[in-house]
C-alpha cells in the first residue's frame, strides 16, 4: 500500500514549530467571528426568517431563487478554491488574502442592510448571500492552511478542535445577542423596530461588525506565510495546469490523499445535511415550535462545541481516522434511532447526541487533511478539500427528498442522510491513516 511520501512536495520534511497560546486563541477568534455569517445570516436568522419569507414572494419562490444563487456559488467555490490556495502558497500572502476575503465577506454581509422587504429585492439579497459564501469559503482555505503554522503533529487535533468549538460558541453568543437585542422585543436596541424589515436589516449590520471585530486578532498574531522560492510565478489560467499536475502527482505518489478527499466529501455532505434539515425535521416530524428550534439550536451548538473540543485530545492520541470512524458510527446509530421514535423528548435526546458527534467528525476531517498537507502546498491541498466537498453537495439533499417521496413521510428523509454517512464511512475505512501523536512530532 502506498504511503504518504514527504518527498511528493517541496519542503515537506521541514519541521513545524508550535504556536503560542495567543496565536491559537487569535486564530480561533476568526472562527468565532465567522459564525455570524454561518449561523446568523445563512442558517437561523436572515435567510430563514427574512429573505425566504412572505415579503419576498412566498417561501417556495424565495427559497427557489436562493437555492439557485447558492448553486452558482457552489460552482464558483469548486472552480476557484484550489487555485486560490495554490497561488497564496506560491506568493506567501496567506494572511493578506485571508484579510482581504474576510473584509469582502463583511462588506457583502453589511450590504444586506439594503435588502428591503419586497420581492424586487429578492435576487439582490440572494446574490449577496451567495457571493458571501464564495469569499467565505476561499478565506476558509487560507484559514485552514494557517492551522499548520501554529500546530505540530502532536497538537493539531487539539488546536483544530479548539477552533471548531470557538466557531460553535461564537454562533451561540451572536444568536443570543441578535435574538434578545433585536428580534424578540417589539422595540430593540437603539429603538429599532420591525418596520420596513429594519430588525433583520440591522442584524446584517451587526453580523458584518462581528465578523470584522473578531478577524483582527489573527491579523495581528500570526506571521505571514513564506513564499515558495522554487515555484515560478504563473498566470491564472496556468494555475489550473499546475493544479492538474498536482492531482496527477498525488495519484501516483500519495493516492490515499485522493481517497480521503473522496470519502470526506461524501460524509461531510451528510454532516452538512444534519444542520440543513435538522430544524425542518424538528418542526415537521417532532412537534417543535419556532421558539423550541432556537433553544435547541443553542443547545446543539453547545454540545457540538464540547464534542469538538474533547475530540481534539483523542485525535492527537489515536489519530483523526479513529475519531471520524467512531463519530460516523455514533451518528448512524443515533440517527437510525430517530427513525422509530417520536415526540420532542426523543428528538432532544438523540438530536443532541447527533450534535455531539458532528463536531468531532468536522474537526478531525480537517486535521486528517492537515496531517497530509506538506509544507509549501497547504493552501492548494485545502483548496482541493473545499472543492471536493462542493462537488457532491447535491447528494444528501437529493437522497433526503427521494426518501420522503419513496416512503411517504418527512421523517423518512433521515434515511437519505444515513445512506450518505454510511457511504462516506465505508469509503474511509480502507484509507491509510496519516501519522499522528507525540511519537511523530517533527
Amino acid at each position: 500500500m502506498t504511503e504518504y511520501p514527504p518527498a511528493a512536495f517541496p519542503h515537506a520534511t521541514s519541521a513545524r514549530t508550535p504556536g503560542t497560546t495567543w496565536q491559537i486563541v487569535a486564530w480561533s477568534a476568526w472562527d468565532w467571528g465567522g459564525a455570524a455569517f454561518n449561523a446568523v445570516m445563512t442558517t437561523f436568522i436572515f435567510t430563514a426568517l427574512y429573505l425566504t419569507g412572505e415579503d419576498f414572494g412566498g417561501a417556495a419562490h424565495a427559497t427557489t431563487v436562493l437555492a439557485f444563487a447558492m448553486s452558482i456559488s457552489g460552482l464558483a467555490i469548486a472552480l476557484l478554491a484550489p487555485v486560490a490556495g495554490q497561488r497564496t502558497d506560491h506568493s506567501g500572502r496567506r494572511k493578506r488574502w485571508l484579510g482581504i476575503n474576510t473584509v469582502i465577506v463583511a462588506a457583502l454581509t453589511g450590504a444586506c442592510f439594503f435588502v428591503q422587504p419586497h420581492e424586487s429585492f429578492l435576487l439582490f439579497g440572494a446574490l449577496l448571500i451567495a457571493a458571501g459564501h464564495v469569499f467565505f469559503e476561499i478565506a476558509g482555505v487560507n484559514y485552514n492552511a494557517m492551522l499548520l503554522q501554529i500546530s505540530t503533529k502532536a497538537t493539531i487535533g487539539k488546536i483544530s478542535g479548539f477552533g471548531w468549538a470557538a466557531g460553535y460558541l461564537g454562533g451561540i453568543v451572536a444568536l443570543l445577542i441578535v435574538y434578545f437585542g433585536l428580534i424578540k422585543p417589539e422595540v430593540g436596541i437603539f429603538g429599532i423596530t420591525g418596520a420596513d424589515g429594519m430588525t433583520y436589516r440591522a442584524v446584517a449590520v451587526f453580523s458584518a461588525l462581528w465578523i470584522l471585530l473578531f478577524s483582527i486578532p489573527v491579523m495581528l498574531a500570526i506571521p505571514e506565510s513564506k513564499p515558495d522560492p522554487t515555484m515560478p510565478r504563473v498566470g491564472f489560467v496556468q494555475s489550473y495546469v499546475e493544479l492538474y499536475r498536482t492531482i496527477r502527482r498525488l495519484g501516483k505518489t500519495a493516492p490515499h490523499t485522493l481517497y480521503f478527499l473522496a470519502s470526506s466529501a461524501i460524509f461531510r455532505d451528510g454532516l452538512a445535511a444534519i444542520f440543513t434539515f435538522g430544524a425542518v425535521l424538528a418542526v415537521g416530524s417532532f412537534g417543535f415550535k419556532t421558539g423550541d428550534v432556537l433553544i435547541f439550536a443553542i443547545a446543539g451548538n453547545v454540545v457540538a462545541a464540547v464534542g469538538a473540543l474533547s475530540a481534539g485530545f483523542f485525535d492527537d492520541k489515536f489519530g483523526p481516522k479513529a475519531v471520524i470512524v467512531v463519530s460516523l458510527i455514533g451518528l448512524l446509530l443515533s440517527g437510525g434511532t430517530l427513525l422509530f421514535l417520536g415526540g420532542k423528548g426523543a428528538f432532544w435526546i438523540f438530536g443532541l447526541i447527533l450534535c455531539l458527534f458532528v463536531g468531532p467528525a468536522q474537526s478531525s476531517a480537517r486535521t486528517f487533511m492537515g496531517r497530509l498537507a506538506p509544507e509549501g502546498a497547504e493552501g492548494e491541498i485545502f483548496g482541493l478539500y473545499a472543492t471536493t466537498g462542493r462537488a457532491v453537495s447535491f447528494l444528501a439533499p437529493q437522497l433526503f427528498g427521494m426518501s420522503i417521496v419513496i416512503f411517504g413521510a418527512q421523517r423518512w428523509g433521515i434515511i437519505g442522510i444515513l445512506v450518505v454517512l454510511l457511504a462516506g464511512l465505508l469509503l474511509l475505512l480502507p484509507v491509510k491513516a496519516p501519522a499522528h501523536g507525540a511519537a511523530t512530532r517533527p
